[in-house]
């Protein structure tokens, strides 16, 4: 159930994504179930200007399942050169699970091979988020 978000064409090409409220201030705009894990992906080019946003993957109230070859997929078609990570937690918690920081540990582990970097990951509710990278978790 892949969603793709424009964020208006024109806007896209000139949105620039470098930290996580802009992160945040972007999936405020989009649609999204919170009472369920949603696994969004930012696509940046070399100057961290936004190409895309998708909502890649959705899962349950307590997890969500991703599969890095497609994120991958995604960002090589994308002609991306970086990524900001993101996914809301239903339970509104904010604190990284051990389970993200090991996903995000093996996404950027894969980024490297690419040469895609993992900027961020972003954790986040209706109200607020957690920066990954602000709270020295990457």
């Amino acid at each position: 159930m892949k969603q793709i978000f424009k964020l208006h064409d024109q806007a896209v090409s000139k949105k620039k994504v470098r930290k996580a409220k802009d992160v945040f201030d972007n999936i405020k705009e989009i649609d999204i179930d919170y009472d369920q894990e949603n696994f969004l992906v930012f696509f940046l080019d070399v100057r961290c200007k936004l190409l895309k946003c998708e909502v890649l993957f959705k899962g349950a109230i307590n997890e969500c399942i991703i599969d890095p070859k497609i994120i991958f997929k995604t960002a090589l078609l994308s002609k991306a050169t970086a990524m900001i990570v993101a996914h809301n937690h239903p339970s509104d918690g904010l604190e990284p699970s051990l389970a993200d920081i090991e996903t995000l540990g093996e996404l950027k582990k894969a980024g490297r091979f690419l040469d895609i970097n993992i900027l961020d990951s972003v954790i986040f509710n209706q109200k607020e988020y957690y920066s990954m990278a602000e709270g020295g978790d990457l």
